[in-house]
């Protein structure tokens, strides 16, 4: 598999295995506070002059590393998402960076609308992927400026019903769908997710005396 390299020891450390290995991603599930040093990251900006460095790892306290290390440690060229909530940090340049919360909300109610309002029977492979591609593709140019890699929050609507929009068509390309039935235009598809989509908007009741 190309993803497989044999020629890594496997008692290396960290930083051993990212200059031997080439790796330019580094992402934390360890629950080990700063593994992600300063070597270590400086390491992987040298395979790659954007290198992702997600400290996953929560609370804060476990967190691999902070975004504001992992910008000032690579002149803040680094793809930053964390696992816990970070604030924006302002590089020396004075722009301010905005570290995107990684967190299944992105992705999983959109999932959920698709298999409820299609019947989707199965959630396949390429199914999570189509989703992952439809979060991104949310992103605006003004999000992606502010060094998000994830959509604002404020627009996680948007979000779901793109991620449901797509696993939907999906779905019905792979004839997965109980309760959709036929060709379906792309514009169908979104009006159809739309209309089943939960507002909570609730009108005020007043008791009378």
């Amino acid at each position: 598999m190309p993803w497989l390299n044999s020629e890594v020891s496997d008692g290396a450390s960290i930083l051993e295995a990212v200059q031997q290995s080439g790796a330019n991603c580094l992402l934390g599930l360890s629950t080990i506070p700063g593994i992600f040093n300063e070597d270590v990251v400086k390491a992987a900006l040298a395979n790659h002059p954007a290198p992702i460095v997600m400290p996953m790892s929560n609370p804060t306290s476990k967190s691999e590393c902070t975004p504001a290390q992992a910008y000032e440690w690579t002149d803040g060229a680094a793809v930053v998402a964390t696992g816990s909530p970070f604030p924006p940090h302002t590089l020396p340049s004075g722009k301010v960076v905005t570290p995107s919360q990684c967190n299944n909300m992105y992705v999983f109610p959109g999932l959920g609308l698709a298999a409820s309002v299609g019947g989707v029977s199965t959630i396949t492979d390429r199914m999570l992927y189509l989703a992952a591609v439809a979060c991104s593709e949310t992103m605006t140019e003004a999000e992606i400026s502010e060094g998000r890699t994830f959509p604002n929050l404020d627009r996680i609507r948007d979000v779901s019903h793109a991620v449901a929009c797509a696993v939907v068509e999906e779905a019905l390309a792979e004839g997965l769908c109980s309760k959709i039935k036929g060709d379906l235009t792309a514009d169908e598809i979104s009006e159809l997710v739309s209309s089943k989509m939960y507002y909570p908007q609730y009108t005020p009741l007043v008791q009378q005396s």
